[in-house]
């Protein structure tokens, strides 16, 4: 069933423009993302039951997988659902926002700061300090093969980037840095040298707290 056949009161689309966007539920919104069901699952029960999944897991664990295996789901529509969560993660981060402390970066972490694997991260800064872009620079552990300067400066030569603060987690918990990241850090501040691209800081992070290279600090 789609959208078109629902009585008009329970149109999601009638509803948004008579009322407005904020009036809408979850399920409402994610209705006109999908625009159709099928046979026996009509769009807003499915909008209801993803949702439903979704809340059972934290965003980022869900996988193509666990939602395939709705009904009224095809490959397509899981598509679009993926989609869509990675870019509620992408717009929850104001990329007009200033980074002053590590802290700030703490804070813009959270969807990977107590993950199992270690993520490291680029944020990329304008003059003024404030984010031009996020961009994941490599998901497991951090060494010198995998954080490669090219990975990490390359995108800060195309965005026009004045500086570049890498964070990563420790999925132990321990955000005491290793032999392994001072190393990382030493090469990359030499290569932004070069590059005349500053790396701004160097933070690891962690569920509870997060230590900073440049602020010398440990929380």
């Amino acid at each position: 069933m789609k959208i078109k056949d629902l009585l008009k009161i329970e149109m999601p689309r009638e509803r948004l423009e008579k009322y407005g966007v904020k009036k809408l539920a979850d399920y409402e919104l994610l209705a006109l993302i999908l625009g159709s069901g099928v046979r026996g699952a009509n769009v807003l029960n499915l909008s209801q039951k993803i949702l439903k999944v979704i809340a059972t897991k934290k965003k980022d664990k869900i996988t193509f997988d666990d939602l395939l295996k709705l009904h009224g789901l095809g490959r397509a529509k899981v598509a679009q659902v993926i989609a869509m969560i990675e870019l509620s993660f992408r717009f929850s981060i104001d990329i007009k926002q200033e980074i002053i402390t590590a802290k700030d970066i703490w804070k813009l972490s959270a969807d990977f700061r107590a993950g199992k694997r270690e993520h490291v991260i680029a944020f990329y800064l304008d003059t003024k300090h404030c984010i031009i872009e996020r961009q994941i620079i490599s998901i497991g552990t951090l060494s010198t093969s995998l954080v490669h300067p090219r990975e990490v400066f390359e995108p800060a030569i195309v965005l026009h980037a004045a500086s570049v603060i890498v964070v990563h987690n420790h999925p132990s918990g321990d955000v005491e840095p290793s032999l392994e990241d001072r190393e990382v850090t030493d090469r990359l501040v030499e290569s932004g040298r070069i590059l005349g691209i500053d790396l701004a800081d160097h933070v690891i992070v962690s569920k509870t707290g997060w230590m900073s290279f440049k602020e010398k600090t440990l929380l």
